[in-house]
């Protein structure tokens, strides 16, 4: 029986989910055992295998430490119309676009909101539908150019075809307009265009 561990004791949400949801679709069958140091971690890859409906044992040591036992049986591929139903489900799914506008997300702590922004990215790499287009604004351009923390994971969205537009007023403001590093620099009148075609829009 195949067998991982994750040791995911001080990692930053949602990374011990990311983690511990690559070794699953890696696995055909088998047992992923993900330790998490905290109740809200814990909690969160509970969620992630209940999603999944898959088996789940979970242990406790002196030190607090949780040990999640997740079992995965081997199930026959879906194929057929189902399949492409679910593919163009997916396919819908692109009708929106985020905007942002910050490069910290949420108030209060600038630090927080920096590690919150990375997390948020980082995890929309992972999610099954992308969207069509990210456009950054604001001080949102300083996650786009060179020295930001989140370069990769921008560029991974990319690669999967999203659309990276940062607005050039905002770089040129900011003085950056030779450090973008990801996507293309764009103009107000095509941003505006981007807002109204979008079927929805999140704005962070």
């Amino acid at each position: 029986m195949n067998k991982k561990e994750i040791d995911a004791r001080g990692m930053d949400c949602p990374l011990p989910v990311i983690h511990t949801k690559k070794a699953l679709e890696d696995m055909e069958e088998g047992i992923v055992t993900t330790i998490v140091a905290g109740e809200v971690a814990k909690e969160n890859v509970l969620k992630l295998v209940k999603s999944m409906g898959l088996g789940v044992d979970i242990k406790q040591n002196s030190q607090g430490d949780y040990y999640i036992y997740i079992s995965k049986e081997k199930q026959a591929e879906t194929v057929g119309s189902e399949a492409s139903s679910l593919q163009c489900d997916a396919d819908n799914k692109r009708d929106f676009l985020i905007l942002i506008s910050n490069d910290k997300l949420g108030g209060g702590s600038d630090e927080l909101g920096a590690v919150l922004m990375s997390g948020y990215l980082y995890a929309l790499t992972e999610v099954s539908s992308y969207p069509s287009s990210i456009i950054f604004l604001n001080g949102g351009v300083k996650l786009t150019v060179e020295g930001s923390q989140v370069l990769e994971a921008i560029r991974i969205l990319e690669s999967e075809g999203v659309e990276i537009l940062s607005c050039g007023t905002c770089l040129n403001y900011f003085e950056l307009e030779d450090k973008l590093a990801v996507g293309t620099a764009s103009n107000m009148f095509t941003i505006a265009e981007k807002l109204n075609e979008a079927g929805n829009t999140i704005t962070l």
